[in-house]
């Protein structure tokens, strides 16, 4: 089977090459030279476009940085000589409207198509431990199962199409609601006079343990306003009221890595613009 990625940067490259380990022919192709070049490794071949790509590949893996992207790619690839039967697969993060709309345009040019969003991030796609949430008809998602299977350690078909980007969605509103409720608990352990870090290391022994926790120090906080967005803006045309998330779409947007950096490190942090004092204990109950 011969597999196409389009956009390997960091993710989708370390995506590709598991993909080239586990047997596949791989050919890659991105529009910063040298991505491409970093990604054409241990059998990954570049193609020199798009549209050459498509006359030679079975599955597309597309991994780009948003909706326009992805809608933008998959029309070269229709617009080319992709064959009958060949699947193309979102892995990136979209809105689940841009996952129906695509797949309809496939469904036109017998193509399938199948979003798959991906959880775990870089460190997942470097260690072939992805999760792959799969939105789209199960014969499809059978065929590239295989491919997916090469860098996620689960292939979970949430769905139909659109679902993979909802079950992403789903993960995304945890994922910062934990980064909101472990900032301000570690914030209140350091304000009583307690290491936050060394409250951080016991809590991973709790029951309140979370994998957000888990990966704060490498947190980056790069798509809280896009995710949030997307959430409740779902959740609104769904009909439904998530007032708690409402106001994690604000709180979240006040964190940053410097921040959990200074929280988790230095003696001097802040919250919402006001400063966390370590005190004495008896001074604060």
């Amino acid at each position: 089977m011969q597999v196409g990625f389009i956009g390997v940067g960091a993710m989708g490259s370390a995506m590709a090459q598991h993909c080239s380990t586990a047997g596949f022919k791989v050919c890659a192709y991105d529009a910063d030279p040298d991505s491409l070049a970093k990604a054409c490794q241990n059998g990954v071949v570049p193609a020199a476009s798009i549209a050459e790509m498509a006359k030679i590949i079975d599955v597309a893996v597309i991994m780009v940085a948003n909706d326009a992207q992805s809608r933008a790619v998959t029309r070269v690839l229709l617009d080319g000589d992709l064959r009958k039967g060949a699947v193309i697969v979102v892995a990136a993060t979209n809105h689940p409207r841009t996952m129906i709309d695509l797949d309809e345009e496939c469904a036109k040019k017998n193509v399938g198509f199948v979003d798959a969003p991906v959880c775990y991030g870089l460190q997942g796609a470097l260690q072939g431990e992805l999760i792959s949430l799969c939105g789209g008809r199960a014969q499809n998602i059978a065929t590239i199962t295989p491919v997916l299977k090469a860098y996620s350690r689960s292939v979970e078909h949430i769905g139909p199409t659109g679902c993979g980007q909802i079950g992403k969605t789903c993960n995304n509103m945890m994922h910062w609601a934990a980064c909101v409720a472990n900032y301000e608990t570690l914030a209140l352990a350091k304000a009583c006079g307690i290491n936050a870090q060394a409250m951080r290391e016991t809590l991973l022994k709790c029951p309140a343990r979370n994998t957000t926790l888990e990966r704060w120090d490498t947190s980056k906080f790069t798509w809280q306003e896009k995710d949030m967005d997307v959430a409740l803006e779902i959740a609104q045309s769904a009909g439904l009221s998530l007032p708690l998330f409402g106001v994690i779409d604000q709180l979240v947007k006040r964190i940053g890595p410097k921040d959990v950096h200074a929280l988790l490190h230095e003696e001097n942090a802040a919250y919402l613009g006001l400063p966390i004092t370590p005190q004495k204990l008896d001074q604060v109950v």
